[in-house]
């Protein structure tokens, strides 16, 4: 009784966004309170399920998934979700401002999920892994070769103001800087 009590005080400071939600797709952990007991002594596949037995089943929901697609089991047409990725995501934050985001059924939006597929996959940022670059604009890829030369002619600029001085500035001078 206790824990029915502890839930209607939740109900009463959820959103009524998330009130509907709950009301239309009841949370798996609250009904799995009435689990089910399978008999397994008996041989028979289809015997009816026994309370003697200490074996549990959890019961599958009432309702499929409304975060994922689902199939039409006569007709094999599948149907988009009954929650956008945008109202997913919403409601997800809404769950994790009040506390009850680990009632939601699972969603790719989910913080845990986010983060399970950013350490698996990385940036995925093109040119970002081992040995790749990135292709960049024109002044971008020569932009390293540039500087290469600009540093080396700074080098090299004792020697050719030497040569220039000898040669009386400019007369049969055949090096101009480009």
């Amino acid at each position: 009784m206790s824990i029915q009590l502890k839930h209607a005080e939740l109900a009463k400071t959820l959103p009524p966004r998330l009130l509907r939600f709950f009301a239309r797709f009841p949370p798996q952990a609250l009904s799995s309170s009435t689990s089910t007991t399978l008999n397994t002594s008996s041989s028979d596949p289809n015997a009816n399920l026994s309370e003697d037995s200490g074996q549990t089943i959890d019961p599958s929901p009432a309702y499929e998934n409304p975060f994922r697609n689902t199939k039409n089991p006569i007709t094999g047409k599948w149907h988009e979700p009954i929650y956008s990725l945008r109202r997913q995501a919403d409601l997800v934050k809404l769950a994790e401002v009040h506390g009850v985001q680990e009632l939601l059924p699972f969603t790719t939006k989910a913080p845990e999920e986010r983060t399970r597929k950013r350490e698996e996959f990385g940036l995925r940022v093109k040119g970002t892994g081992v040995g790749q670059r990135v292709k960049g604009k024109w002044w971008e890829r020569n932009m390293r070769g540039r500087l290469e030369k600009r540093r080396q002619a700074m080098l090299d600029m004792p020697q050719m103001i030497q040569t220039w001085k000898q040669l009386g500035h400019g007369r049969g001078w055949k090096k101009f800087p480009k």
